[in-house]
């Protein structure tokens, strides 16, 4: 096993030498004797065989080798901080790890705004985030799998919040035989097209929402995924209008007309599967992901606690 010759202390003195302007400087930020500080920068330069710093007069100044070894030793000394400060707050009960799922077809943009402001306040806290589809997300929270969930269908006996509402449109290529036809569309007439549907992401998948009634269907893992198929003038898909209106707009995907269903609405949710386990940090995320989406801004923003931290205002 490799055993270091040099300590973090000769490193941290090494930075602050050169950050703090020379030894007397530095000797009196760190509270310790010059003569401290000058034996352990020797005793380094000794160790290593190489030159970090060259005396000139009555300054010190950095060799191109210290250059180089300065910029490593601040991110060593960092990583060290950020370390110690890990432990102090896992001692202090805050989270190494949190679980989050996110149902697919949830907005990312309110999702990303939340993200933003929480990583401030993370302090460290891993955030084991993944996507989820349809049952496979009620899965997660009947087995309680994630810390915090976002999903589409709300299992029995789970409390939830709306967040988000979520329109579903039929969109195919501009050249497909759907999109050449200048009438409103039947739903039978969709029966007969191949259908781009997403995977259900559980163990033993449900058919419990969602248009299935096409003869031909290709299952693909992800939304992007059945976008790409589409553009290449395959089939037609069911997705949010989030995601394909400006494919729609550039004129690159086509919006079926039909007759009837021409939309469905979905509202995703926030649910706790476990709330007696959820720590700080947790509470951290939650309280961003509320105050960053326009149906629970308001009111969280009413009824904000004197420790909460700052968020900005939503906006869609």
């Amino acid at each position: 096993m490799f055993r270091p010759k040099s300590t973090l202390e000769q490193w941290r003195i090494f930075q602050a030498v050169v950050e703090h302007g020379g030894y007397a400087q530095a000797a009196e930020k760190l509270n310790k004797s010059q003569s401290s500080l000058n034996h352990a920068i020797a005793k380094l330069q000794q160790t290593l065989g190489v030159a970090l710093l060259e005396v000139r007069g009555r300054k010190a100044y950095l060799t191109d080798a210290g250059d180089m070894f300065l910029r490593r030793a601040k991110l060593m000394n960092q990583q060290m901080q950020e370390l110690e400060l890990l432990a102090h707050n896992i001692h202090q009960g805050w989270e190494a790890e949190i679980r989050f799922a996110v149902e697919i077809a949830h907005p990312r943009r309110p999702l990303n705004r939340a993200l933003q402001n929480y990583y401030p306040v993370s302090r460290g806290t891993h955030l084991q985030m993944f996507d989820s589809v349809l049952s496979g997300t009620e899965e997660i929270i009947r087995e309680q799998k994630a810390d915090i969930v976002i999903c589409g269908h709300v299992p029995k006996g789970f409390l939830a919040e709306p967040l988000a509402e979520v329109t579903f449109v039929a969109v195919c290529h501009p050249q497909h035989p759907l999109a050449l036809e200048a009438r409103m569309l039947s739903a039978d007439e969709l029966t007969q097209q191949l259908q781009i549907v997403i995977r259900d992401t559980a163990k033993n998948p449900k058919e419990m929402t969602g248009w299935l009634k096409a003869e031909q269907r290709w299952t693909v893992t992800s939304m992007h995924e059945a976008i790409e198929i589409l553009l290449a003038g395959m089939g037609f898909a069911w997705l949010p209008l989030h995601l394909v209106e400006g494919f729609i707009q550039r004129q690159q995907l086509h919006r079926l007309p039909l007759r009837e269903g021409n939309e469905r609405k979905i509202f995703t949710h926030l649910v706790i599967p476990a709330p007696e386990r959820l720590g700080p940090s947790a509470n951290c995320l939650l309280e961003c992901l509320r105050l960053s989406h326009p149906l629970t801004a308001a009111y969280w923003q009413n009824n904000k606690k004197s420790t909460a931290i700052e968020i900005s205002s939503p906006s869609i």
